[in-house]
């Protein structure tokens, strides 16, 4: 008869969890909410009122769409060796562009104008990628420097769309975007699911993933072996730009309005911290959808531990910072080696006198 398998050992699978690196990131989450429900009583309490879900949690998971639709965009980006710093502003332009096109329709609480403003809002999120990963692929310009251009006059292209001013209006079907329910689930956190098993499914159910990765790795190798790099690098900017799109709208959908100046701003700082607690590698490789979950729960996790802490909101970043160091350093992979070093084995005695 044969013994347990090797991965039944539970030091050895011990082991595997705490190399993990999702370890950490996990671990701070559930200490957060823990703090938190210790702080405010009833704040892992989840109700139902009219056949819908209430509750901190399920404000959490709302909150935590629009980092996350942001983050995979970005992590797809990250994947390839690339950044794109310009999410932040196409979330501003995307919202202009819909509710300028509603608050000009004779009818904005209808559901075909209020689809044609989506449309039109994820075409200018699906442009806004095309041209980055133009300036990326076509003109080999760096893709910090590409996209960088896009972060700062984006927010100049939306008040221009806007004309200065908040654009408002009143559309029902609009607002269910942001803030209806579905089978008593909040909109935001169906859109963002769906979407997230759409991508996953596409990067790792076909050979889109591993394209990624070996661009990511070694552009000039993956190239000479047949991977079309330069098609699927502007392919991941145009979905980058897409998503960022359809986070604006998301996002601004609850409150109809878009403030050019306010929408989006160091969003993109926001999906990077994601993307990096979601356990991806900046400098382009192997990523890890499944992490941006966990990334995006905590970083909401932790803007709402702030308010239960009664914490001046302009914190808000420093926790952050911290948060971020604490869980880089403790899955760095330095401190993992020097905590799972394998103890020294003891060195057998040499007898001195050899007996006869």
């Amino acid at each position: 008869m044969s013994g347990t398998p090797k991965n039944a050992n539970p030091s050895a699978l011990l082991q595997r969890v705490s190399q993990h690196g999702l370890l950490w990131p996990v671990l701070a989450l559930v200490v957060l909410l823990l703090a938190c429900g210790l702080k405010s009583p009833g704040f892992l309490d989840v109700a139902t009122r009219d056949g819908n879900l209430y509750g901190q949690l399920i404000d959490l998971l709302r909150n935590s769409a629009t980092p996350l639709l942001l983050a995979l965009g970005m992590c797809l980006v990250i994947a390839t060796g690339g950044i794109d710093l310009s999410v932040g502003a196409v979330m501003a332009i995307s919202l202009a562009v819909s509710l300028t096109y509603l608050a000009g329709a004779s009818d904005p609480g209808s559901p075909g104008t209020v689809a044609i403003a989506v449309v039109l809002g994820l075409a200018l999120g699906l442009v806004v990628g095309a041209f980055n990963g133009f300036m990326v692929t076509s003109l080999g310009i760096q893709p910090f420097i590409a996209t960088m251009i896009l972060m700062v006059a984006g927010r100049g292209i939306a008040m221009l769309i806007t004309k200065g001013q908040i654009t408002t209006v009143t559309s029902a079907p609009f607002k269910f975007l942001g803030s209806g329910f579905v089978l008593g689930v909040p909109v935001p956190v169906l859109i963002a699911a769906v979407v997230f098993v759409l991508v996953a499914l596409t990067v790792r159910r076909t050979a889109l993933g591993m394209f990624l990765e070996s661009i990511g790795i070694n552009r000039e190798a993956s190239r000479l072996a047949g991977v079309k790099a330069r098609s699927t690098t502007w392919t991941v900017y145009v979905l980058a730009g897409v998503l960022a799109a359809l986070a604006g709208i998301v996002y601004g959908a609850p409150t109809m309005a878009a403030d050019a100046n306010n929408i989006g701003l160091l969003k993109e700082l926001d999906a990077i911290m994601v993307v990096v607690l979601g356990g991806t590698r900046l400098d382009g490789g192997r990523f890890h959808l499944g992490g941006l979950v966990v990334g995006a729960l905590l970083l909401s996790t932790l803007e709402r531990a702030v308010i239960v802490f009664e914490l001046p909101s302009q914190t808000t970043p420093l926790f952050k910072a911290l948060v971020l160091i604490a869980v880089c350093v403790a899955a760095s992979p330095y401190l993992r080696s020097r905590l799972h070093r394998p103890a020294p084995r003891p060195q057998r005695s040499i007898p001195t006198e050899v007996a006869a």
